[in-house]
C-alpha cells in the first residue's frame, strides 16, 4: 500500500518524494502530464538560488550576513496581515535561516554546483530598509533548472526501481477523498496517453477514472501563471491598478491552478491569493513551446526605459531594480507595454534571457561555449531574438529607430524620445552626475563581477562607436503565485479556523512557496526554486517522522 500520494511531479513534489523514500516510505506521484514533464516548471528555470554569506560571495568580497538578508527579506515582504501573514512570517524567518545555513551544503551533497560569479538581482526601491537585495545573492546553478531537477529526480527514479515510488502520469486529480475530516486519497480522471514534448499543451480527453488511497496527500501542483483567466480574477486592482488586457505567458499551460480550488473545496485555507509576481521585461518567443510563450530579459542597468509614448520611467524604476513597482507604474500609463532603448555594446554585455533553453552553455555545462560570452557579439540566443524576435528593432539613427518603433506599435513621440536620450547622454560628460540611473550604473561597476561580465562601460546612446541603436518592446509576462494554501512549518495545510488539516500537506508554489506566502508582497529572486526545495523537504521530513 502507498504511504503518501504526491499530487504534482514538479520540483517540490520530487523533493518531498526524495525525503520520504530516504525514510523507506512508499509514494505514488500523480500528475496530469506525461513523463516528459517530470520536474515541471523548475526545468525551464535559469536555476538561480538565493544563498546568504556563501563561499562564492566571500571570494568576491561581498559582505553578506543573516541579519542583512533578513532585513532585506522582511523589507521586501511588507507583511501587514495579522491572520493571513501569521505562518508566512514564520516561514520567512525559517527560510532565511536555511539560506544562510544548511541550504548550500544540502544541495552540494546531492551533487549540485553553482557558478563562481554571483548575480545582483532585484536591486530594489532605493532604501536600506525597503525592498531589494542590498548585495548580490543570485547564485546560478551550473546546469540551470534541469540540474536542480536532476539531483532530486535521479534518487527518486532509483527509489522507483526499488519499488518505493510509483508514477501515475496523465492522471488528473478532480477531488480529495475525505474520511472523518482527514485527507485519505484522491480521485479523478485518466487522460488519454500523450507523447507531446515537454511544455507543449496536451490533450484533456478523458479515457477513464481512478481512485487512490494513502495515509496522507501532499499537494505540489504549482501556481496559476499558465491560466490568464485566473490571473486576472485574482488581480490586485487596489495595488496594481487595472488588470492588463495583454500579457504573454512565462510558464506552460499545465500551470493552471486547478488544484487550489479543489483543495479549498475540501476545506483548506487559501491566503494572500491577491499576491503575485509578474515581470515587465517580457518578449515574445520567436520559437514558442507553449501558448503565448514569453521569455524574460534579465537586463543590466544601462538600457533607457521608456513608456509606450516615449517618456522615461520615473526614479528608481531602472532595469533590474523593482519589478512590481514598475508593473504598477506601467499599468497607470494606460498601456501594457514599454520600450528599452540601448546600443549594441549594451546588448552584448547586459542582455541575458531567463530560461534553461535560452542558456545552452550553462545548461549543457559547456565551458568552451560559456567562455564565448566574453567575446565580441551578443550571446547566440540573444542574437537570435535580435534577428527574429518581433519585439526587436535595430536601426543606425534615433530618427529611424523611432519611426520603426511606431511601425511596430504606434504612439511613440520622437521629440520626447530625443529629449530623453540627449539629456541622458549629456550626463556622461563628467564622471559624476545627478542622473540616478547613471549613478546606479557606476555603483554597480564597483562590484568586480558586474564590471567584467554584466555592466557595460557607461557611454552615450548616440555614440556611433557603440551602435547600432536597438529598441525592444517589452510585454508584461505572467510568472509566479505568491499566495496559496496556508501551511505550518511542517507544510501541513491549515483550515480556515486555524486548525491543522489531518492528512493534507502542501509545498511549492501552490503553498506560496511556504505558509501561503513566504515572500509577502515582493520577492528577492533566486528564491522560488529554493522555496520549492525548502517546503517540499519540510513536508517529506514531517511525514517521514510522523507516519506509522
Amino acid at each position: 500500500m502507498t504511504d503518501v500520494i504526491v499530487v504534482g511531479a514538479g520540483l517540490a513534489g520530487l523533493v518531498a518524494t526524495y525525503e520520504l523514500t530516504k525514510a523507506g516510505k512508499r509514494v505514488t506521484v500523480v500528475d496530469q502530464e506525461n513523463a516528459a514533464n517530470l520536474g515541471g516548471q523548475a526545468f525551464w528555470s535559469l536555476g538561480g538560488l538565493f544563498l546568504v554569506d556563501s563561499p562564492e560571495q566571500r571570494r568576491l568580497r561581498i559582505h553578506d550576513s543573516h541579519e542583512l538578508a533578513l532585513q532585506d527579506w522582511l523589507g521586501s515582504a511588507g507583511f501587514d496581515r495579522d491572520r493571513e501573514d501569521h505562518w508566512p512570517r514564520q516561514w520567512a524567518h525559517a527560510y532565511v535561516d536555511f539560506a544562510a545555513g544548511e541550504k548550500r551544503a544540502y544541495l552540494h551533497a546531492l551533487g549540485l554546483r553553482v557558478m563562481p560569479t554571483v548575480g545582483w538581482a532585484e536591486r530594489g526601491g532605493g532604501l536600506a530598509w525597503g525592498h531589494g537585495n542590498s548585495v548580490p545573492r543570485f547564485h546560478l546553478t551550473w546546469g540551470t533548472g534541469p540540474e536542480v531537477v536532476r539531483v532530486f529526480l535521479e534518487p527518486v527514479m532509483e527509489a522507483a526501481a526499488r519499488g518505493l515510488v510509483t508514477f501515475r502520469h496523465r492522471h488528473q486529480v478532480d477531488s480529495l477523498i475525505m474520511e472523518n475530516g482527514a485527507a485519505v486519497g484522491v480521485q479523478g480522471t485518466v487522460l488519454e496517453p500523450s507523447d507531446t514534448p515537454r511544455g507543449v499543451s496536451s490533450s484533456r480527453t478523458a479515457v477513464g477514472s481512478f481512485e487512490l488511497r494513502a495515509q496522507a496527500v501532499v499537494v505540489t501542483s504549482g501556481g496559476i501563471g499558465g491560466n490568464p483567466e485566473l490571473v486576472r480574477k485574482n488581480w490586485p486592482v487596489e495595488r496594481f491598478g487595472r488588470a492588463p488586457a495583454r500579457m504573454i505567458t512565462g510558464v506552460p499551460a499545465h500551470v493552471d491552478g486547478r488544484m487550489l480550488e479543489i483543495t479549498e473545496s475540501a476545506g483548506a485555507s487559501i491566503v494572500n491569493r491577491d499576491r503575485m509576481w509578474h515581470y515587465t521585461e517580457g518578449i515574445q518567443n520567436w520559437d514558442p513551446i507553449w501558448p503565448s510563450h514569453g521569455i524574460r530579459i534579465l537586463p543590466g542597468p544601462s538600457s533607457l526605459w521608456l513608456d509606450a509614448t516615449g517618456k522615461r520611467l520615473p526614479v528608481p524604476l531602472f532595469p533590474g531594480f523593482d519589478s512590481l513597482a514598475t508593473l504598477k507604474h506601467i499599468l497607470s500609463t494606460g498601456h501594457d507595454h514599454t520600450w528599452f532603448i540601448l546600443t549594441q555594446s549594451i546588448i552584448e554585455k547586459e542582455f541575458a534571457l531567463s530560461g534553461s533553453e535560452q542558456n545552452p552553455d550553462i545548461t549543457g555545462k559547456d565551458l568552451k561555449l560559456l567562455l564565448s560570452r566574453v567575446r565580441k557579439g551578443a550571446p547566440g540566443p540573444v542574437e537570435a531574438f535580435k534577428q527574429h524576435g518581433v519585439d526587436f528593432v535595430v536601426r543606425p539613427t534615433l530618427r529611424e529607430l523611432v519611426d520603426s518603433m511606431n511601425e511596430l506599435e504606434g504612439g511613440v513621440d520622437f521629440a520626447q524620445v530625443e529629449r530623453e536620450v540627449v539629456a541622458r547622454d549629456r550626463e556622461l560628460d563628467n564622471t559624476f552626475s545627478k542622473d540616478m540611473q547613471i549613478m546606479a550604473i557606476r555603483n554597480g561597476r564597483t562590484y568586480l563581477s558586474d564590471k567584467i561580465m554584466r555592466i557595460a562601460s557607461p557611454h552615450k546612446l548616440q555614440d556611433p562607436a557603440h551602435g547600432p541603436l536597438i529598441a525592444v518592446r517589452l510585454n508584461l509576462l505572467t510568472r509566479k503565485t505568491l499566495g496559496g494554501l496556508e501551511t505550518n512549518l511542517d507544510s501541513q495545510v491549515i483550515r480556515p479556523d486555524e486548525s491543522t488539516f489531518d492528512g493534507l500537506y502542501a509545498a511549492g508554489e501552490v503553498a506560496g512557496f511556504g505558509g501561503g506566502g513566504v515572500h509577502g508582497y515582493n520577492a528577492l529572486e533566486g528564491t522560488f526554486l529554493g522555496g520549492c526545495v525548502f517546503s517540499g523537504r519540510a513536508a517529506g521530513r514531517a511525514l517521514a517522522r510522523d507516519l506509522g
